[in-house]
Order: C-alpha cells, then sequence, then structure tokens
C-alpha cells in the first residue's frame, strides 16, 4: 500500500489509458475522510460480499489527505475515489484538474459534528460563543484581543463546570476540523477578533487546551473514557456507534439527534461526499458497480443501510438528482 500512497508520476499517467493498466490493478483504491469512513466501508464490504467485484480497500487519511492522493494524477498508483467530510477546495480541483483528474462529486449525505464525553462526566449545554472562547487562540477581553486566558470552562462562563478545558479534535488536514472552523468557530468570533486578526477567526489555541487526535475516532474514545472531564469533536455518526459510552450536548439548545441535524434545526451540520476519478471508470473495474451502489436507495435512502451506521439521508429529490449526475459520472468543470 506503501507505493499506492506515496508513487505518482507522468509514467503513471501514461498507463492510464494502456491495457497494462487495466491489467495491473482488480481492485478499487480509496482514500480520505474519517468521517465518511465507516459509510464507504459498508459499501465496499456490501459488494465484496455480494460477489460484484473485489472488495475495494479503503484507507482513512482525513479529508485533505486524501485529496491530495486522489488528485496527484492518473493511473494504477493513484486513488481511484476519495471520501471527504466537506466540498473539494478551490485550490484542489485547480491541482486535480493540472494534473488530469476530472473528479465527480457525489454528495452522499449529512452529519453533524458533536462535542461529546464520557457517559461519566458532566453534561453540559454550550453556545457557539462560549465554545468559541474556549477553543479561539485569540480572544477579546474588556475590548482588547488578548492571547486565551482562560484554563477553566468556568473561566468562560461561571455556569459551566470549574474543571479544566480539555478538547479532542481532529488535526488540519481533516475535513471535520474545517467544517467545526466554519460552523464554530467563524460564526461566533468575536468583532474585535475578527478585526484585529488577518488570519480569520480560525485559529485554534496551542497552549494544550486543544489536544490534536489525529484521524483515528477510536482512539479519542479511549482518552474520552480515562478522562471524564475531557470533550471530543468529531462527527455525529460516530457519537452515534458509541452511544453506550459517550454523550453528546446540546449546542445552542439543540441537541445532535439524528431528526434534528436532517432538519437543519441543528445547527454544526455539514455535507459529506464521495469524488470518483472519471479517468479511472471503465478502467478499474467495479467502478460504475460501486457508484451504483452507493446511490442505490438501500443503501443511502432513508431506510437503507447506511441509515443504520448513522448517515443523515438527502431529501429524496437531492438524492435523486445527485444519483443522475453520478449515473451520468458529470465530472467537474466539464
Amino acid at each position: 500500500m506503501k507505493k499506492f500512497l506515496l508513487t505518482a508520476s507522468a509514467a503513471a499517467l501514461a498507463l492510464a489509458t494502456s491495457a497494462g493498466y487495466a491489467a495491473a490493478r482488480d481492485q478499487i483504491q480509496i482514500v480520505g475522510s474519517s468521517t465518511v469512513f465507516p459509510f464507504t466501508t459498508a459499501v465496499a464490504e456490501k459488494l465484496g460480499q455480494s460477489g460484484q467485484i473485489k472488495t475495494p480497500v479503503v484507507e482513512s487519511t482525513g479529508t485533505g489527505g486524501g485529496m491530495k492522493l486522489f488528485c496527484q494524477g492518473v493511473g494504477e498508483n493513484t486513488a481511484d475515489f476519495t471520501n471527504a467530510s466537506r466540498a473539494i477546495k478551490d485550490s484542489e480541483l485547480k491541482t486535480c484538474k493540472a494534473n488530469g483528474v476530472t473528479p465527480v462529486e457525489i454528495k452522499v449525505g449529512f452529519d453533524g459534528i458533536v462535542l461529546a464525553n464520557s457517559k461519566a462526566g458532566t453534561v453540559v449545554d454550550l453556545t457557539k460563543e462560549q465554545v468559541f472562547k474556549a477553543l479561539a487562540k485569540n480572544v477579546a477581553v474588556d475590548g482588547k484581543v488578548v492571547a486565551n486566558p482562560y484554563k477553566n470552562w468556568s473561566d468562560v462562563d461561571a455556569l459551566l463546570p470549574a474543571t479544566k478545558i480539555e478538547v479532542l479534535g481532529p488535526p488540519p488536514t481533516s475535513g471535520t476540523r474545517d467544517a467545526f472552523v466554519e460552523l464554530v468557530m467563524d460564526a461566533a468570533c468575536q468583532e474585535e477578533v475578527k478585526a484585529a486578526n488577518e488570519k480569520g477567526c480560525g485559529e485554534i489555541r496551542e497552549d494544550g487546551a486543544f489536544v490534536e487526535a489525529g484521524e483515528n475516532d477510536n482512539l479519542i474514545v479511549q482518552k474520552l473514557e480515562a478522562n471524564p472531564n475531557a470533550f471530543g469533536i468529531f462527527g455525529f455518526s460516530f457519537l452515534d456507534q458509541n452511544a453506550d459510552k459517550l454523550q453528546g450536548h446540546k449546542v445552542d439548545g439543540v441537541e445532535p439527534t439524528f431528526e434534528n441535524i436532517a432538519s437543519g434545526k441543528y445547527g454544526v451540520s455539514r455535507s459529506l461526499y464521495i469524488y470518483a476519478k472519471k479517468e479511472h471508470v471503465g478502467v478499474i473495474p467495479g467502478m460504475q458497480e460501486f457508484i451504483a451502489e452507493y446511490t442505490s436507495e438501500g443503501a443511502w435512502g432513508p431506510e437503507g443501510y447506511l441509515a443504520d451506521k448513522g448517515l443523515i439521508p438527502l431529501p429524496d429529490a437531492e438524492r435523486a438528482t445527485w444519483a443522475e449526475n453520478a449515473k451520468a459520472l458529470k465530472g467537474m468543470g466539464s
């Protein structure tokens, strides 16, 4: 797998149109978001068990890391699909195009970003503003922008627990991190900080209150169980899968539930995507079958097996549109 993940060249691009390339790999390779990983893995296993295709290999590299691997070129040493917990960035699309890659964008559903802790911990009701003050690198105090001075949650708001601020969250390569910054940090940014910070409001403090936990959400669960006072940031689907160990908390008075995310009531939700490499369709076996299965009602529909794993389905009309685009292999910019 090292060769697959780390190697790309002009030679690989040339191989894309050759019979040798078609014979070189008969198994789909998928990278990207840790949030979308369990859904894509379920689809891959379903297809493998049915015998339609060889079970695709799915790796959790983070959204940013997946985009880098996906966009590096065309050929047997490059990924066929990438999972993403945010839409592709303009800069990433530009890189794809420069390397001969035409992404086929498929929105597969919704997910919420939750703040959760161990069931042995305290239940809290947070606002976006409180979360910003707890985690921002710089905050406004008495009208002046200063390095974040808050040590305990009670320093942020006297009604919150008098426990140390410790939040385990995703690294900068994560789509969950990108979405959290956009939906919480930017949304709740203090005006003084916004005016003073050329880099925007998404800078997270680096003094130990926020701990980058990598792309392994299972590791976050272990750490939260070990420290009931710590909180973790991850997707609702992962909270749903670990409901026996973790509890999610209200944000701005709204609980992170399947229904609240689906209705748009929960204010920290985002769209989830997969991207297919159009140039590999018809060359790497099974790509069309994979797309068809993922966009089938039995998979991503309200009663589908992905909903059982925590995926929030798209509305009926939106699912139909994305399924049609996927079937037509509608490439971005084409």
